[in-house]
C-alpha cells in the first residue's frame, strides 16, 4: 500500500516545512508515502466560497485514481486516538488496496462532489488549526502510527 498526502496550497513557514520533511523522510522508512501540495486558486478573491471548494475539488478529484481510498480531513470527521488510528491503518494495509489517500482541503472545506467521493472524513481535533500545521499534525500521526504497529519506542517517549 502507498499513503499520500494532498493539500490546498504551499507551506509558507519554513520551520514547518524543515519539520514535515523530517517527518516525510522518518515516514519513508515504513511505506511508501507521497506529499503533494495542490497550487492556491489564481484569483480566489472573485470566486464565491462555494466556487473555491468546486475549483479545489475538481483540482483534487484529477489527482486520484479510481481505485483509491479517500479519507477527508475533515473538522466534523470522525476522531481517533493515535493507537486507533493505527488500527485503521492497519485495516487498510490489510484489505490489499493499493493507495489511501488523505486530503487537507481548502479555507472552506470541501465540495459535496468531495464529500460523495470520500470513503471517510478524520477530525484530528475539535480544536481549529492553520492549513499549514495540519500538514506536520498528520504526517507526525502517520509516523506515529507506524512506530505503534512495529511496537517501537516513540510513541511513549
Amino acid at each position: 500500500m502507498q499513503i499520500k498526502l494532498l493539500a490546498i496550497g504551499k507551506t509558507d513557514n519554513q520551520q514547518l516545512q524543515l519539520l514535515i520533511h523530517d517527518y516525510q523522510k522518518r515516514l519513508g522508512f515504513y511505506i511508501k508515502f507521497e506529499f503533494e501540495m495542490i497550487p492556491d486558486l489564481k484569483k480566489a478573491k472573485n470566486l464565491s466560497e462555494e466556487q473555491q471548494k468546486q475549483k479545489e475539488g475538481e483540482l483534487i478529484l484529477s489527482k486520484l485514481s479510481t481505485t483509491d481510498i479517500l479519507i477527508l480531513m475533515d473538522e466534523n470527521g470522525k476522531q481517533y486516538d493515535s493507537v486507533g488510528f493505527s488500527e485503521l491503518l492497519q485495516k487498510h494495509m490489510n484489505s490489499g488496496i493499493k493507495q489511501l489517500v488523505f486530503v487537507i482541503g481548502g479555507p472552506y472545506g470541501f465540495s459535496p462532489e468531495m464529500y460523495e467521493k470520500a470513503n471517510g472524513k478524520i477530525s484530528l481535533s475539535k480544536m481549529t488549526f492553520s492549513h499549514q500545521m495540519i500538514r506536520l499534525f498528520m504526517i507526525e500521526q502517520l509516523y506515529r502510527a507506524f512506530t505503534i504497529l512495529r511496537n517501537e519506542p516513540y510513541h511513549h517517549r
